[in-house]
């Protein structure tokens, strides 16, 4: 259970320079840290993941790659300027390209199933984010897409050192390199303002999508283990 106020409002009373997404954060733990420093981050970083595990996860991934992409377009419409709509229809470039490319790699060198149907976790995260897009506002979508990449930056620039597998190893350096760090400091940008100009009622609704989504990141991490978790 977080200790963070329930409002956006009480939170700025008690911290100079408060950020939306900074209260949004401390708002989703213990999630949010049991995510970016769970079993799977810390296996992933020294190496000793079993493939097994990665196949699973990379599997699920792909199949989750595509709902990604949709609620990133549908953020490109809604976004409020042209500046706005060309840095998301740059990132929705290296989704389709450098990361589709890394998968291919990986998938043949794993013997992963490109075709894998997704499970009840990656169901659940793809809802949320076709009914955040559905339902909302660019707000709303951002209250999706900012922690689903802000984990894996959080997580990735965390490891120090790198396994020796080039699919581990990639897929860190996919979410720690200079250009994704800042593509994720710019979203953050844009739900700060969104999120402080909006009503409380509907900061309690970002609020919750936020939490939702970091509760799915690491049902996501942990669901490649079965039940040995």
């Amino acid at each position: 259970m977080s200790d963070a106020p329930d409002t956006f409002e009480a939170y700025a009373a008690d911290h100079d320079d408060a950020r939306f997404t900074d209260w949004l954060r401390e708002r989703s733990e213990p999630d949010w840290s049991a995510a970016v420093d769970g079993r799977f981050v810390r296996e992933l970083g020294d190496g000793t993941i079993s493939d097994a595990v990665f196949r699973r996860y990379l599997q699920q991934d792909y199949a989750f790659v595509e709902t990604l992409t949709g609620t990133f377009g549908h953020a490109l419409g809604d976004a409020p300027s042209m500046a706005a709509k060309g840095r998301l229809a740059d990132f929705l470039g290296t989704l389709t390209s450098e990361e589709n490319d890394y998968f291919e790699r990986s998938f043949e060198a794993l013997s992963g199933d490109p075709d894998a149907h997704p499970d009840a976790t990656t169901r659940a995260f793809m809802d949320l984010l076709e009914r955040a897009a559905r339902q909302g506002g660019y707000a709303e979508t951002l209250a999706v897409l900012v922690p689903a990449e802000w984990v894996y930056e959080t997580w990735a620039t965390g490891i120090d050192s790198r396994p020796a597998a080039f699919y581990l190893d990639e897929w860190i350096e996919l979410h720690a390199n200079p250009a994704f760090v800042d593509f994720v400091a710019w979203l953050r940008a844009e739900l700060d303002r969104e999120g402080a100009a909006v009503s409380t009622r509907r900061q309690r609704r970002l609020d919750a999508l936020f939490g939702r989504t970091v509760e799915l990141e690491r049902a996501f991490f942990e669901a490649p283990y079965g039940d040995d978790r």
